[in-house]
């Protein structure tokens, strides 16, 4: 005997839409926030965070709190203790010259494979970004030097269609930017390094040994000083 096959699900009205999930949502939007601003430098090495303050502050649940915190954990953007405390990195000179080098390795590498594609839109782009750059150091204000720093670095970079090595360095930079951060704030410049200059004159005349020798100068000068 042939048994009756169960009716086919029926398909939602035309023009229904399946909402997202809310926790889904808040957890990608703090992990996006709390990201850029460990990245930049805005909060400080080793500042301690909690589930309940990041759900007042952002206005979550718990839920999402703890997912954007269990991701940011897992990429070292936070350090998590044996006891289940939160907190921002805080490296040691022995880490810092770690990154430093992986810096030196990753970025010369990502800035050569960009060469080929450097138009003159893309050396003027990175001219504003420099300016911006050298304004924010004008101002001592550090977490704009930081981010209009990675944000040079970041748009050359992502000329060189090598996605796998961006993530790689975007990984090492979110460990280093409460230090980044601290760094230039101790620092107290007034005139901005000569390196991005160095860089733009390279990438104008299409010079790959000088390319990388002025990013891997760039990326591993300040890290280096602080480190001694």
């Amino acid at each position: 005997m042939t048994l009756p096959l169960p009716p086919a699900p029926s398909s939602p009205p035309a023009g229904s839409l399946r909402l997202p999930d809310a926790n889904a949502a808040a957890h990608e939007r703090l992990y996006r926030t709390l990201r850029q601003q460990v990245m930049h430098g805005e909060l400080a090495p080793g500042q301690p965070l909690t589930l309940r303050g990041l759900g007042k502050k952002f206005g979550v649940s718990m839920t999402p709190a703890r997912e954007a915190v269990r991701r940011l954990v897992a990429e070292g953007a936070l350090s998590l203790s044996s006891s289940g405390r939160v907190a921002t990195p805080e490296l040691t000179p022995e880490r810092i010259e770690e990154l430093a080098a992986i810096r030196a390795m990753l970025e010369p590498e990502l800035a050569s494979r960009a060469l080929p594609r450097a138009h003159f839109a893309l050396i003027e782009r990175l001219a504003a970004i420099n300016a911006a750059n050298a304004d924010a150091v004008a101002r001592q204000d550090a977490v704009a030097y930081v981010r209009t720093n990675l944000e040079f670095h970041r748009t050359l970079y992502l000329r060189a269609q090598a996605p796998a090595m961006l993530a790689m360095c975007e990984t090492v930079w979110l460990q280093l930017g409460p230090t980044m951060r601290a760094l230039y704030a101790r620092l107290r410049r007034r005139e901005a390094p000569p390196y991005h200059r160095m860089i733009l004159a390279a990438l104008k005349a299409g010079d790959e040994p000088g390319l990388r020798l002025a990013v891997r100068t760039d990326v591993t000068q300040g890290l280096r000083h602080l480190a001694g």
